[in-house]
Parts: structure tokens; sequence; C-alpha cells
């Protein structure tokens, strides 16, 4: 008897306890390696693509399924997707002129729609009139031209019979559905292919919200494809929860804002993704950011610790808009004289705001000034450290003074060098990496 308890006992240790256990930390077991994740911290600046045949439309990428465009129609859209004008080498050549170190396309979004020659659905580009591996010829064009290729990809699929839901926000569960084959027959499949032929460097993950996806497909999944590359990096939206920092139940490498600039963190890794204009797939005449909001952008976001992945909407044609092209040219621009002040650098130590944001590398601190209307600006609690020399990146000597409890009061010029964000070098007596987080009063 006393036997038959203990087995018992065990039995329900080993089937209740374990299982709630796994869905939160059986991937921490296998998380990607840390200086795999510091390499990716160090490149800062990638490139966001959202594009497939609903530019045919102009309406947002699978969002406007069943709202803008009704739904027989969006699904046939790709019957007439062709975009002769498509050229990899020349979308990653505006990547690299950009200052853009990596590049993340959707080769498949909430519509179910796959830009690659997949053998898990006929809903994909071999079936549309270009019949051409997209994403394929973008993994090549990103080899031979030195940038980081990854790949987006959904966990939702709306279009397929065996994802219970069917349209964006929808309630009720199709009974039809079999969301375990469509986990571990189309999803694994799909992905087994990406990684296989395309060898991504990232995968970056979305739609974790919907409630046939669980926390334990999501640990489930984060293994399997570990166990095709464990070098592989996966970000924070294949697990359930939040987006926008890391916890203790995020499945997943680094964390995503969207649309806003993350918060100063030193501990986790972090990538704000952000359109280039308002709508994340192309739109006719949609809006643009200004030169000066975008590399601000760029330096808040690098101050806070984080990359910025940047996003573009190509035409229906295959053609990047001209405007855009040329807009993230002036970014690059900026970073051929600015750069070092972005790439490989650390955040902080103080909290970017709408004023100044501070970069850092070894005994380098970068101060980024964002506006002409101040004449001077106080960097407090420097303690314990030594500042030799101030001048502005690719130009003249900065006026400082340092008082006995630190703190660094800067004199600016009537008329900033970069209208945009002009960066001030500090040299430091020793590692401004080493600097604690400082935080400033509010005035």
């Amino acid at each position: 008897m006393k036997k038959l308890c203990l087995l018992f006992i065990s039995f329900f240790f080993l089937t209740t306890l374990l299982p709630a256990q796994s869905t939160q930390e059986v991937a921490a077991n296998i998380k990607t390696n840390k200086k795999i994740m510091n390499g990716f911290m160090d490149l800062r600046f990638g490139m966001f693509i959202h594009w497939g045949p609903v530019t045919l439309r102009g309406t947002e990428i699978g969002w406007s399924r069943g709202n803008q465009v009704p739904v027989e129609e969006y699904d046939n859209l790709y019957k007439e997707f062709d975009p002769v004008l498509f050229d990899a080498d020349k979308w990653v050549k505006t990547a690299k002129d950009a200052g853009m170190k990596y590049l993340t396309i959707t080769a498949k979004h909430h519509d179910g729609f796959c830009l690659w020659p997949t053998a898990f659905t006929e809903h994909n580009i071999m079936h549309s009139q270009y019949k051409k591996d997209i994403v394929g010829e973008l993994a090549k064009a990103c080899k031979k031209q030195g940038i980081k290729f990854c790949i987006y990809f959904t966990v939702l699929d709306w279009y397929d019979p065996n994802y219970p839901n069917h349209l964006p926000g929808q309630k009720e569960i199709d009974p039809k559905a079999n969301m375990n084959k469509f986990v571990n027959t189309t999803m694994k499949g799909e992905l087994k292919e990406l990684i296989t032929r395309y060898h991504p460097y990232m995968l970056w993950f979305d739609g974790d919200w919907e409630k046939p996806w669980t926390q334990e497909y999501a640990v489930e999944m984060y293994n399997y494809l570990k166990s095709l590359d464990p070098n592989v990096i996966i970000n924070n939206r294949l697990g359930k929860g939040d987006h926008v920092e890391m916890t203790s139940t995020s499945v997943g490498d680094y964390a995503t804002p969207e649309q806003t600039i993350g918060a100063l963190n030193m501990k986790d890794p972090w990538e704000t993704c952000m359109t280039i204009c308002q709508q994340w797939a192309w739109k006719p005449n949609d809006k643009m950011k200004s030169l000066k909001e975008c590399i601000q952008t760029l330096a808040k976001t690098s101050g806070g610790n984080g990359n910025l992945l940047f996003n573009v909407g190509p035409m229906l044609d295959g053609r990047m808009e001209e405007r855009q092209i040329q807009r993230l040219k002036e970014m690059g621009d900026w970073l051929k004289i600015y750069g070092e002040s972005i790439y490989n650098t650390k955040g902080g130590p103080y909290a970017p705001n709408d004023t100044f944001a501070t970069t850092r590398k070894g005994n380098k601190l970068f101060v980024h000034i964002f506006s002409d209307k101040i004449k001077s600006l106080s960097l407090p609690g420097l303690t314990d450290l030594k500042v030799l020399r101030a001048h502005f990146i690719g130009g003249a000597k900065v006026s400082f003074t340092q008082e006995t409890n630190g703190d660094v009061v800067i004199s600016l010029p009537a008329q900033l060098p970069n209208e945009n964000d002009s960066v001030i070098e500090f040299d430091l007596n020793s590692n401004a990496e080493n600097i604690p987080v400082i935080t400033m009063n509010k005035n």
C-alpha cells in the first residue's frame, strides 16, 4: 500500500507540476547564446519589409482582410500579383545605403500568403503570376551584400482551414479546424523549410494573442526551432504575454515594443519596430516621417540600449517608393558621419528625452543633441571619472566644465553642426560602459 501511495504521488508530480514548470522554463535551458545576442544588439539598425498581394489594394496587410477588402476578393489577390519590377539586390542596397545591418521580410503574414514556394499550401508566390521565390532571392542578395537576413513569420493563419480563427478579432472557433495538425504539420513544416533553405539569422514572430495559440505551443515551437538551428535568434512574440518587456514567462530572446521607442533597459535586449510612414504595407500618399524624426528615433532607440527595425512597404510592382529610398539614404548619410555613436555602443547612462540622448563605447561617451534652442546642458552624476576632452564628431571642440561633484556642464554654440542630431564625443579617463544608470531630475 505504501509503495502504491508513493507511485501515485510520483505520478501526480510528473503529470501536474512538471508541465506547468516546462511552459516557463524549458525554453530558457536552450536560450540563444549571449555572445550571439550581443552581436545582434551591436547592429542597432535594420529594415523591416511588409509586402504581399494586398499592395494591389493599398490597404493594411492581413488586417484589411474581411474589413476594407472582402474576404473572397482579398484571398484571390495573389492571382493578380505580378511584381515585375521587384529587384532583391536593389532592396538590399537600399538597406545598406541607409546604414542598416539586417533585413526582415514578411515571409508569411496573418493572411496566410507565403512569399516562398512552400509545399504546405498553394497560397504561395509560385501560384501568383510572378512565380519566383521572393524569400530566396532576398536571402541571396543579403548574403552577397553582407546584410543579415531575417524572416517574419506569424503564428496566425486566417486562410488555413485548420487554424481555428478566420477573421481579425473573430471569437467563434471553427469546429472543423484542427489546431494540433496546423501546428505540428503546417507551421512546423513551413518553418523547417525557411530555416533549412534560407538559414535566417533571426525569426521575427507575431500573432501570439489569439486563444488557439497557447504558451505550451510556444515553448514546444521554440525547442523545435532550436533543434533545427541552435543559433537562430527568436523574438518574444512567439510566447504569450507582454511584447514590450521580457518577463519570467517570455518565450524568446528579446522584447519588441511597436510604434514606440522602448524605455532604457541595460539588462534585457529589445528592438523597436516602427514604420517610416503610417501604414505597415504600402499605401498611396501615406504620410512619411521627416528626416529629423527618423534620425532622432534611431538615436533615442540606441540611447535606450535598443535596436530599431524600421519598416518600408514596397509597391504593387515590386519597387520601393523613391521618396522612401531617398529618406533612408539621408539617414545613411548621417550615419556615415555619426555611425560610431550608434553601432556597437551601449545605451545610457541617461534615459533619452526630447533634448538629448547618450550612448557609450569604451572610454567614450556620446551626447546626441536634438535641439538648438538650449545654450547649455548639464550631465549630473559623473562621479569618480574625469572628462579629458570634448568635441563634435567631425567638428570643433566643445566647451565644458566639470564640477567637484562630477557634474558636467556643456556650453553649446549658437548654431549646431547638424540640424537633426549633433553628436558630442567625450573622452573619459575610465570606461563609460561601467557608469550606472543615472536618473535626471525633471524640471
